[in-house]
Parts: structure tokens; C-alpha cells; sequence
């Protein structure tokens, strides 16, 4: 399991593990992507509306790791992803364009602005993450102020469909949403949470068995 958040390497110490070792290695969290909580939140909605396939997912926050995993896993699931960030706070180049071609292999909607209603207009799942992450500290003041706008409320999900959910990976503040969806029954963040453990431990029996699922395999 690896896990790293330094700034200068973080993109490249897991593929350099993954060069030199001899058994799997999981991307636990760095900074150019996170993985294991894509997991966790596509079994949640898997769970919530019994299919990923035709689904789509509004971003609305900073362009950091989460939404980087989003962008190389959507597609790949049938799943439309509109992203809205502030300008500057754009994802990485090369993960747009990665996102791009995949998109256009799987027949999905990749949609970037820096318009949180736009992003939320027709959107069936409104996510959002932390605005600084760790390493940003010192940027805390500037990011607010940039930043203003994009809270997460009942008005942008005005927009969106009528079964509209929210998730957000945790800890959660109450300038990236409100407490009205946050703790509303829109709201799938503590399914969400749980789910971490359980993607987590099949990821794991996978990886060291010969495991086979015993239900019906589910359905995208």
C-alpha cells in the first residue's frame, strides 16, 4: 500500500514501485490521483440507483486528485462527467486529455467550465471535495476567495435532476457545502464513508487470492 503526498514526487513513487516490485501495489492517495475513493464512491451509487451506466456526475471544486480519479474511471463505466472549477484551479493537462480520448472510446459527455450551474444543469450526482489539501495551507486565504461561489447548496440542485445526490469524500467544511444538502436525504456521504472499508477489503482479497465474487457479477 502506498501513500504519499509529497508535492515533487508523489506522481512518480508509485509508478517506480510499481516498476521494481514484484507484488501489486495500491495507490492509497497521492497528488496526481486517489484511487481507492473512486471505488468507495461508484459503489455507492451503484447501490443508490441500481446502475452507473447513462448516470452523470457534476464536480463542482478544485481540480485536485479526486477528481482526477473520476476523470480515468467515469467513461470506463458508462458514466457523463461535467467538471467545473475556478479558473487557475483546473485538472492536470495531461489528465484532460486522457479523459478526453476515453470519453470518446466509451461514447460518454466530458463537459469543463468554470460555471458550477452549467456543471449542474441535468446532473443526477453533485460532488465536491476539499478546496486545500494538504500541502496547500499556506494558499487557504486566496483559495476562499477564489473559491467563492461554489458552495454546494439547494439552489444548485435546483438544476439538477429531480434525483439528484451528493457525495464528498470527507471531512467535509461548511463553505464546500451546506449543512441544508449535507445532512439532507440527498445526501450519500456516510454510505459513502462506509464504503471506503468495504472496496478497500475486496481490493485487498483480490489481490492476495484467487477470490470469486458469489453473487451475480453487477451490472454498469
Amino acid at each position: 500500500m502506498n501513500k504519499t503526498f509529497d508535492l515533487d514526487l508523489a506522481p512518480y513513487e508509485a509508478e517506480e514501485l510499481d516498476k521494481e516490485a514484484t507484488i501489486p501495489i495500491i495507490n492509497g492517495l497521492s497528488d496526481l490521483y486517489h484511487p481507492i475513493q473512486i471505488l468507495a464512491d461508484f459503489l455507492t451509487l451503484q447501490e443508490h440507483y441500481g446502475s452507473l451506466s447513462g448516470l452523470t456526475v457534476s464536480w463542482i471544486g478544485d481540480g485536485n486528485n479526486v477528481l482526477h480519479s473520476f476523470m480515468m474511471t467515469a467513461a470506463k463505466l458508462g458514466v457523463h462527467l461535467k467538471i467545473a472549477t475556478p479558473k487557475g484551479y483546473e485538472p492536470e493537462r495531461s489528465v484532460i486529455q486522457e479523459a478526453q480520448r476515453l470519453s470518446k472510446e466509451h461514447g460518454t459527455q466530458l463537459v469543463l467550465t468554470s460555471d458550477p450551474m452549467e456543471a449542474a444543469h441535468s446532473s443526477n450526482v453533485l460532488v465536491t471535495d476539499t478546496w486545500v489539501s494538504m500541502g496547500q495551507e499556506e494558499e487557504k486565504k486566496k483559495r476562499l476567495k477564489d473559491f467563492k461561489g461554489y458552495q454546494i447548496t439547494m439552489q444548485t440542485g435546483s438544476v439538477a435532476k429531480p434525483d439528484w445526490t451528493f457525495l464528498h469524500c470527507l471531512p467535509r467544511k461548511m463553505e464546500e457545502v451546506d449543512d441544508q444538502v449535507f445532512y439532507s436525504s440527498r445526501s450519500l456521504v456516510f454510505s459513502e464513508a462506509e464504503n471506503r472499508k468495504w472496496t478497500i477489503m475486496g481490493l485487498m482479497v483480490s489481490l492476495l487470492t484467487d477470490y470469486t465474487p458469489q453473487i451475480p457479477m453487477l451490472k454498469f
